[in-house]
């Protein structure tokens, strides 16, 4: 049997870093991670899609939970995959361009009704998306292992009224915030020294990307098809240049202006300053 490779100062870091941080997120609840006073925004299902885009673009955000009035239950979490799915359905089926407008949040997925996948969901050919959630004082690791399982990059809060017995959403957390909270607070951090590589952490091959002639529509079909957030955008040199984010998409449809998908690349990155 051969014999076991010492150690490495820099494993025996990595390891003691990281073991920091689970023992700290065991720990720690979603509540902590909430800032003392914020605004939240919630989505009723019956609004329309065109409502919620305007919304959305004027708060500055990419999702808002939502909310069944019917049954009052929490409806899951919109944000910018719903948009796409509605996107792809526009470009298979043009002809429906004009319904678009009269399309409500709730056709935009099953939200995990009995009945199953929406229209939009069956003409594209998706399964409806995942509506995770978990209650503010479980702790941190519990909400991350979930995100992980989920590959979401956002959570809701959703917690039990005392009073009513019925479900509320008490806030929304996002990956950033939780990456944010342990770096500010686990100063073991500074062990982590391993390069990105050598951790097997990103995608080093069968990379997607465009340029900046690349259609819109070509790019937002990337993004589904490989479920992934953004494509970097490279040169004739084949040097990253910017990168096309699925958030894009946002600005992109704002005041349901369904034309702006036909313009490139290059032309789109330059409606972000407007």
């Amino acid at each position: 049997m051969p014999t076991p490779k010492p150690e490495s100062a820099i494993d025996r870091d990595q390891r003691k870093a990281l073991q920091k941080i689970r023992d700290f997120l065991k720990v720690r609840t979603s509540y902590d991670v909430l800032p003392l006073s914020f605004r939240l925004i919630i989505f009723d299902t019956s609004l329309l899609v065109k409502k919620s885009l305007t919304i959305l673009i004027q708060n500055g955000i990419v999702s808002a939970p939502l909310w069944d009035s019917k049954t009052s239950t929490f409806a899951g979490l919109l944000t910018t995959s719903d948009y796409i799915n509605l996107i792809q359905y526009y470009w298979q089926n043009p002809d429906a361009v004009n319904r678009i407008d009269q399309f409500k949040l709730n056709s935009l997925r099953g939200m995990s009704a009995p009945s199953g996948p929406t229209e939009i969901e069956k003409a594209i050919g998706v399964s409806p998306l995942e509506t995770a959630s978990i209650h503010p004082g479980k702790p941190l690791y519990e909400a991350c292992r979930r995100m992980l399982e989920t590959r979401a990059r956002r959570i809701p809060l959703v917690d039990i009224d005392d009073e009513t017995g019925r479900a509320m959403v008490v806030s929304v957390v996002t990956q950033y915030r939780i990456l944010k909270f342990v770096a500010v607070n686990v100063h073991e951090t500074q062990l982590l020294r391993k390069p990105l590589r050598h951790l097997n952490l990103g995608t080093y091959k069968n990379l997607e990307t465009a340029k900046m002639e690349t259609p819109v529509f070509d790019v937002i079909h990337q993004l589904v098809t490989n479920n992934i957030s953004s494509v970097p955008i490279l040169n004739s040199d084949g040097v990253v240049t910017n990168v096309f984010e699925s958030v894009d998409v946002i600005t992109l449809i704002k005041g349901a202006n369904y034309d702006e998908l036909n313009l490139n690349v290059g032309e789109a990155l330059q409606k972000r300053s407007e």
